[in-house]
């Protein structure tokens, strides 16, 4: 291939170069292919031009020039939102200038499209009904905002039809009237190109997206290790119910699906939003129509998309050269985050992706008064901790819950989507939030790789168990916070993780200088017996018809040195094991 290209018609081909360079009115035309510049891109004269058509790409490698020159990359992307909804964004291209830095993104360089090449620049005049309009192409200005790292609905800023998005930066932008949902833009720039940071800060959220004229990996992009280190790992993607069509706050129906993938790219880890309306405050009314789309993000994420980002600490979240793909829309791989219409020629039979044989998966749906659906995912694999398992598992942040929700809870986290090392006798805590008396409905799907175990929903109130792998369960809960009385289980004889939580308190130990097995029980457990068991199994000391108390003390003096299983058994004939060690020659 040449080193450096003055000008070229590409058609349906694709082709790498050192370096590209178009001058006067020359341009490069690339369809349903990509080209692919190790170093810099030269617009040089203000009618060079590259035309991205049919899902065409840029791809540039590892050089360190910027591009530069005062021609511009046409690329089209289509929102999927009619008037009344926002899609979110980030501009593949910014602001032309000479100089070698990638520029500030406005509405003002966004086109409407006339022919194959050919566009006429957007107007943005505030209209009374804040409506943009498809024909001739009028994007209201009022509803374009962007959102650096904050908490809450006063961290948006407005941008209205300014020039002030950094690169990297998404935005957000509603529909047009008379597009039937599906208006196509024209964004016209220069292309953005090398390492481009957006700076997160703990425990706030950034609005972010891909930010080049080419796919991302979502691998590459959430596993670099540079962000790994700023950020939880899940992509939050907005999602809105066409059918509310009203720009007024209380009557908006929508919320964040989440989004993670492991290392090795093999498990995926997806979320649906849960569908709400909101105050005029932006708060969560707990109210809604929920209708999912049947869309959700994949692992490639296409030219335009913007999403959310979590920062566990202060500094930037980086997009690079090195993340960037070619990856169609129509491929199964990649899907602008909008509505159900979708570029994918196949439909995949299912939305859930398919966990390798030596994980386990399931999906809870929790159904709030058949208003809307919180679902919970649960992961198993023997890598996974008890603590945070980056790129597996999905956090909720407190700006996602809604007034009447549900999440999995650990000690220090709590989840949309967990995961965990399995055990028959593992309890999951699901917490239950609740503003309003509520119709709750629970139930199962999604179920990989359990073959025919049960899977339960135990009530740790009515003790009662629900097999969920054969039918929901249904309850009428008042208001309130319901912490510690649902939990899923898998075996009827596991102890309750509120018990395992307060059996933490009753330590078992063995004193070898006085030959006593002491068991401290300062929360009064009633307790049926204490046995002891050898090595091969076989009972060696039992003592039943315990009296409630908070100490007890047990002579060893007849025991063998070596080691023993003490099983002390509660009324409810749940169990508590300690291994000691028995040696009596002191």
């Amino acid at each position: 291939m040449p080193h450096r290209l003055i000008a070229i018609l590409l058609l349906a081909v694709n082709l790498s170069f050192s370096q590209l360079s178009v001058s006067n009115d020359n341009y490069v035309f690339v369809s349903d292919q990509y080209i692919f510049v190790e170093d810099d891109v030269n617009l040089e004269d203000s009618n060079s031009r590259i035309f991205l058509r049919d899902e065409g790409q840029l791809i540039q490698g590892s050089g360190t020039t910027s591009n530069s020159g005062l021609g511009e990359l046409s690329v089209y992307q289509d929102g999927n939102v009619g008037a009344h909804e926002y899609n979110y964004w980030c501009s593949p291209i910014g602001s032309k200038d000479d100089t070698s830095t990638n520029n500030p993104f406005g509405i003002s360089l966004l086109n409407d499209i006339i022919g194959l090449t050919s566009s006429i620049p957007a107007t943005y005049n505030t209209s009374t009904s804040y409506n943009g309009t498809s024909n001739p192409l009028n994007i209201e200005p009022y509803w374009i905002w962007k959102y650096p790292s904050a908490n809450g609905l006063s961290g948006w800023v407005h941008v209205r039809s300014n020039t002030i998005i950094n690169p990297g930066e998404g935005f957000t932008m509603k529909g047009t009237t008379g597009s039937n949902n599906m208006q196509n833009y024209d964004f016209r720039g220069k292309p953005n190109n090398g390492t481009i940071s957006v700076n997160v800060e703990n425990e706030q959220i950034t609005l972010v997206g891909n930010p080049y004229p080419s796919a991302i990996d979502a691998v590459a992009y959430i596993h670099d290790n540079n962000n790994s280190s700023v950020i939880d790992g899940s992509l939050y993607f907005w999602e809105q119910d066409l059918s509310a069509n009203s720009h007024r706050l209380d009557e908006y129906s929508g919320g964040y699906a989440s989004y993670t993938i492991s290392s090795d790219g093999l498990v995926e880890t997806y979320v649906p939003a849960t569908f709400s309306t909101y105050d005029n405050q932006g708060n969560i009314n707990g109210e809604g129509n929920g209708s999912p789309s049947g869309k959700r993000p994949r692992r490639y994420i296409p030219i335009g998309q913007g999403f959310m980002v979590a920062g566990t600490a202060s500094g930037t979240v980086q997009a690079k050269n090195i993340h960037r793909v070619f990856e169609k829309e129509s491929s199964s791989n990649s899907e602008f985050f909008k509505s159900s219409n979708s570029k994918l020629t196949t439909i995949p039979e299912s939305n859930f992706s398919v966990v390798p044989e030596d994980y386990k998966r399931f999906r809870l749906n929790i159904d709030f008064n058949g208003l809307y659906t919180r679902q919970l995912m649960e992961t198993f694999h023997y890598s996974a901790t008890e603590g945070f398992d980056y790129g597996i598992e999905c956090p909720i942040k407190s700006e996602f819950i809604l007034s009447t929700d549900a999440y999995l809870k650990s000690e220090r986290h709590i989840y949309i989507a967990e995961a965990l090392p399995f055990s028959e006798d593992l309890t999951i805590p699901v917490v239950i939030k609740v503003a309003n008396k509520s119709m709750i409905n629970i139930s199962l799907l999604d179920i990989q790789n359990f073959s025919n175990s049960p899977i339960y929903l135990y009530d740790n109130e009515e003790n009662t168990y629900t097999e969920l792998t054969r039918h929901p369960f249904h309850i009428n809960l008042e208001p309130g916070l319901y912490t510690n009385r649902f939990e899923i289980r898998f075996n009827k004889n596991t102890l309750s993780s509120l018990i395992i939580s307060e059996t933490r308190n009753l330590i078992i130990t063995q004193n070898n200088r006085s030959a006593t097995l002491k068991i401290l029980n300062p929360n009064n457990f009633e307790i049926k017996s204490i046995e002891i068991f050898d090595v091969l199994g076989k009972r060696v000391l039992r003592k039943s018809k315990i009296q409630s108390r908070s100490e007890y003390r047990i002579s060893t003096n007849s025991l063998n040195d070596g080691i023993y299983i003490t099983n002390v058994i509660l009324s409810n004939n749940q169990s508590i094991n300690k291994k000691i060690i028995v040696t009596n020659n002191y």
